[in-house]
This record gives C-alpha cells, sequence and structure tokens, in this order.
C-alpha cells in the first residue's frame, strides 16, 4: 500500500523534455503556477530553454536533485525516467506531469495541472516507494559500474544480429543455458514496459521481484521468470558467442560485454520516492493506458 502523507513542500525543481511544443505549454503552465502561489522554483539548465522573459534560477540535474524538496517532471515515463537516476542519489521525491503517450509513472493530466499539483503542495499525496536495480560487468579482474535502472537492465545482440549464447545463476544456483537475442530483468516498474512487449507478466509494483524475460529465444521452453528482488542474478557470456552482445540500463548508454564476461545484476541499496495525488489508483491506469476498459461488440 502507498503511504498517504502530509509534507508539504516550498522549494521545487522542474524538469521537461526538450523540443515538443505540449511539453513546453505545461512546463510554463506549472512555472506560473508555482511562481503565483510564491513557491521557490529552480529549473534544470536544459529544460530553462523552454522559457522566455521569464525569471527563475536554473542549475545542472544532480544539483538541481540536491537543492529541491520536490522534482516536478514534464514529459512522458522516459523523461520521468531520466530524472530519477539524479533524484535517487539524493533521496529527492518525484511527481509526474503526462505530455508522453502511455504515462504510467506520470499520472498527472495536463488539464488537472492545478488541482492536483496544488493538493500534493498543500500535503496530499500518496508517497510510493519503488525499488532500482544495480549491473556490474566482471571480465577476470576488471569490474565495471553498468548503471542503474528503474525498468530494466537489457542484454541486446551488438553490431552483429546474431543470437547470443549465455547462461544464468540465480543466488549462486545454475537456472540455465539460452540461445536467445537477448534477456530483459525488470523491476515491477519496468514490467509494464519492455518486458511486457517481450512477453512478461504485470508484476504489482509492490511487490519484492524481479522478472526475467528472454527475447525471441531459440527454445520455445524459455519462459518469463519471476525471482525475489533479493536475488543476484549472474548472466555469463559463453564463450562460444561469435559476436560481443551490449548491455543496457533504462535504455540509456549501451556498453559492450565481452565475450566471457559476467554481469551482476542486484536490486539498488536506494529506492525512488514516486509521488501521486491522493485519488491515485494503479489498476485505474492499468485499465486507461492497455484499454481494459473497452469492449469490442460483435453485430
Amino acid at each position: 500500500m502507498n503511504k498517504v502523507m502530509s509534507k508539504i513542500f516550498t522549494t521545487i525543481g522542474l524538469i521537461g523534455r526538450q523540443g515538443m511544443k505540449d511539453v513546453s505549454d505545461t512546463l510554463i503552465a506549472v512555472l506560473d503556477y508555482l511562481q503565483s502561489h510564491q513557491y521557490e522554483v529552480l529549473v534544470e539548465e536544459e529544460t530553462a530553454r523552454s522559457f522566455k522573459k521569464r525569471q527563475f534560477i536554473s542549475c545542472k540535474r544532480d544539483e538541481l536533485a540536491q537543492k529541491v524538496d520536490l522534482l516536478i517532471v514534464v514529459g512522458g515515463d522516459g523523461s520521468l525516467i531520466n530524472a530519477a537516476h539524479s533524484a535517487v542519489k539524493h533521496n529527492t521525491p518525484v511527481l509526474g506531469v503526462n505530455r508522453g503517450r502511455l504515462g504510467f509513472l506520470t499520472d498527472i493530466h495536463p488539464q488537472d495541472l492545478e488541482k492536483k499539483i496544488g493538493e500534493v503542495l498543500k500535503g496530499n499525496y500518496q508517497e510510493e516507494s519503488r525499488f532500482l536495480l544495480n549491473a556490474t560487468i566482471a571480465m577476470q579482474l576488471d569490474k565495471q559500474q553498468a548503471g542503474i535502472a528503474l525498468n530494466e537492465v537489457v542484454l541486446m545482440p551488438g553490431n552483429v544480429a546474431r543470437m547470443i549464447e549465455f547462461s544464468i545463476m540465480i543466488d549462486d544456483q545454475f537456472v540455465c543455458a539460452q540461445q536467445a537475442d537477448g534477456l530483459i530483468v525488470a523491476t515491477p516498474t519496468g514490467s509494464t514496459a519492455y518486458a511486457l512487449s517481450g512477453g512478461g507478466p504485470i508484476l504489482y509494483p509492490q511487490l519484492e521481484a524481479i522478472v526475467l524475460v528472454p527475447m525471441f529465444p531459440h527454445t520455445l521452453s524459455a519462459r518469463p521468470i519471476v525471482v525475489s528482488s533479493k536475488s543476484r542474478i549472474v548472466i555469463h557470456i559463453d564463450t562460444h558467442s561469435t559476436a560481443a552482445p551490449w548491455l543496457s540500463c533504462d535504455g540509456q548508454e549501451r556498453i559492450s560485454v565481452p565475450i566471457g564476461a559476467n554481469i551482476s545484476i542486484q536490486k539498488n541499496a536506494k529506492s525512488l520516492k514516486l509521488i501521486h495525488p491522493l485519488d491515485y489508483n494503479y489498476f485505474e491506469t492499468l485499465r486507461t493506458k492497455l484499454h481494459w476498459h473497452k469492449h469490442n461488440h460483435v453485430k
């Protein structure tokens, strides 16, 4: 269950996706609302380009997350995920205003902007904790931090479109060897993203679980598997693989994984504080975004 909170926010950070008129218009509306209600507003450096002839303080993203009580993100889930990587470092809560397509994480609609943001800023909101994954790549004595992921860690083909041969260990127990295009390792948050399109299950956000979804496996019996969030997952890239694959966290930077390397994936020590309006309902979000409320009547 989400916690109903009452903390009042006073210093607000504003982040938005660039290059979209709808986003820019909504950013301006949010800024005007916050300033008209005497909140201290800091705008992320790149986002500041959306504003003209307005007075505000701008700063870099990591610095912004450190200085504010609350981050408001305008855009789609991708924008919120990008902001979350900075917010998690400083335990800064994040509120999303949806200007994207799906919006599983950014749940305030622009038409409800003033009402919903106003209620949150008065201290009337739900707070939800979402865990992240941490990924590292190890090759003999060399160990490389691959990144953190709110949604998923993805093993994918490299520059050559060939199947990857790899094996999976969970908590030092051998699970299987696979030939596949790759593997998606997702959190409950990410279960409605790339993992869902790959045939994975939807996991309730508060589940302490991780799902592993094979991508186009050579063996039809290879199925998604759900394990504890406390599990340590190790993916070994078999020496029989003919091309080095890539690894990506939340679709950000792709890192080349050497043949013979081990990829270790575990729950990150820090989690994201996600803010919702009091009337937020996860299942209503699923019904709306996945069109479960629509029926096709055969005449």
